[in-house]
């Protein structure tokens, strides 16, 4: 059995992991390259293997990183089946709709959006699935546990000969305002782990509120604009969530709240459509009759003339808008507008991923170019990490310690290798020395394209 590497490699994006038995090929994730220009690249080439002889992709969950070649994929042939939970199908739907009209058609066309949806199959958490395969008998079984990234995310387990294979997908931040803990697999023989924040911790989870709280009341006491970039997936939801929290506690000053994000929008009927993800205080406080998506004073503009309208609202005022790396979407226009104003903030709640206009002024560039135009950066830059999606090096450590501990008692599928990936290079590494140095297993960082027997 082989595995390759073609994607999230000394990177955080572009997912895409290729395993190979004597009667299947399976594509773990097929993402979007995303950040550095050398990367996007990639997402035009043809891919290092031919989609026709793949027999089904397993998506872990919605970003973009991790399904947003999914179309391209089946341009060039694919026509198995695409796999995940019902919830990430759903999301993917928006995600990919979105994605197209960003690229206009470049990548992928309308009609291979439509045969890529008519592939999809829902398959819930838990459930032992059997891989297809057009000319044998498979030996091939997955099934998903939750991840506690975002809504639907899973962590895939793949049987085959004799060896369970592990792909973490993106590990939550546990706990969150919304999901559920992120689980932990009983065994692995190997296991592919994200390694986003492999070199560094978050805050806890009340300190963050609590700086969220303090960073309102700042911004606003001086009568400034607030504009926080949100993913539309998850980071959007738990704001609203934290939001509807300070204001129904009269935490922070009433001040208007501007949802400008049509895809977040969007993604709302889906987060209440699967309340059934949610941990146990989101879904106590939705069976008491609160509405966590909607509270006094938060303003959706979904429309590109209510966006416009945003301007004509005095400040101070709330802007949380796409997209989350302020890579593109309508976060741009008002940083265009309100980042020159010393009393205005741009906070960042997000991972900001290497060559971003995010990650450029989250390092403090003096002036970044928007829309064709230079901008000076005089407003304050504030980070609050803790809102990351994503786990941090002690939870990711811990995970790994699970799995290895519990595979050990149950005397099983003892863990061999360990690969690090869908981490910058820096954070792959100190993620991977850590395994090998206080859990005495093999790890690797591996190459783009590498591909290794198992």
């Amino acid at each position: 059995m082989f595995l390759s590497f073609f994607g999230g490699t000394k990177c955080v994006t572009g997912a895409n992991y290729l395993l190979e038995s004597s009667k299947n090929k399976v594509l773990i994730d097929c993402g979007l390259f995303q950040g550095r220009k050398d990367l996007e690249k990639k997402n035009f080439q043809p891919f290092p293997y031919d989609p026709k002889e793949v027999d089904a992709v397993i998506i872990t969950h919605s970003h973009i990183d991790h399904i947003g070649r999914l179309p391209y994929l089946v341009k060039e042939g694919f026509s198995g089946p695409i796999f995940a939970t019902p919830a990430t199908l759903d999301l993917a739907k928006i995600m990919l709709e979105d994605e197209l009209s960003i690229q206009k058609g470049v990548l992928f066309s309308r009609q291979d959006l439509e045969r890529t949806f008519k592939l999809f199959r829902p398959v819930e958490y838990h459930k032992r699935t059997k891989i297809p395969n057009r000319f044998f008998s498979s030996n091939l079984f997955f099934k998903l546990l939750d991840a506690g990234h975002i809504l639907g995310s899973a962590i895939v387990e793949i049987f085959a000969e004799g060896k369970k294979i592990v792909f973490s997908g993106d590990l939550g931040n546990s706990p969150t305002p919304l999901l559920r803990q992120t689980e932990y697999p009983s065994s692995a023989d190997y296991v592919l782990i994200e390694s986003t924040y492999g070199d560094r911790n978050h805050l806890d989870f009340p300190k963050r509120r609590d700086l969220l709280e303090d960073t309102v009341e700042e911004v606003i006491g001086r009568g400034g604009v607030l504009m926080i970039p949100s993913f539309a997936l998850e980071r959007t939801q738990e704001l609203l969530y934290e939001f509807n929290e300070l204001v129904e506690n009269h935490r922070i000053p009433e001040v208007s709240i501007f949802l400008d994000s049509p895809l977040a929008i969007d993604s709302i009927p889906i987060y209440k459509k699967y309340q059934r993800y949610y941990n146990k205080e989101a879904s106590y406080i939705l069976r008491s009759g609160d509405e966590i998506f909607d509270f006094p004073r938060l303003v959706f503009t979904k429309t590109v003339e209510e966006s416009k309208r945003i301007d004509l609202t005095p400040g101070p005022k709330i802007i949380i808008a796409g997209s989350g790396m302020s890579t593109s979407g309508r976060i741009l226009y008002h940083e265009k507008k309100y980042l020159p104003d010393p009393k205005n903030c741009l906070l960042f709640v997000s991972y900001q991923a290497e060559g971003t206009r995010g990650r450029k002024i989250q390092e403090g560039a003096k002036e970044i170019e928007i829309l064709g135009e230079k901008i000076p950066v005089r407003a304050q830059i504030k980070s609050i990490e803790g809102y990351s999606a994503h786990a941090d090096r002690n939870t990711l450590f811990r995970w790994i310690y699970h799995i290895k501990s519990s595979a050990l008692i149950k005397n099983e599928h003892t863990v061999k290798k360990v690969f690090v990936v869908q981490g910058e290079e820096k954070a792959s590494e100190s993620l991977c020395q850590l395994i090998k140095d206080h859990l005495g297993l093999e790890a690797e960082v591996p190459e783009y394209g590498q591909k290794v027997r198992l």
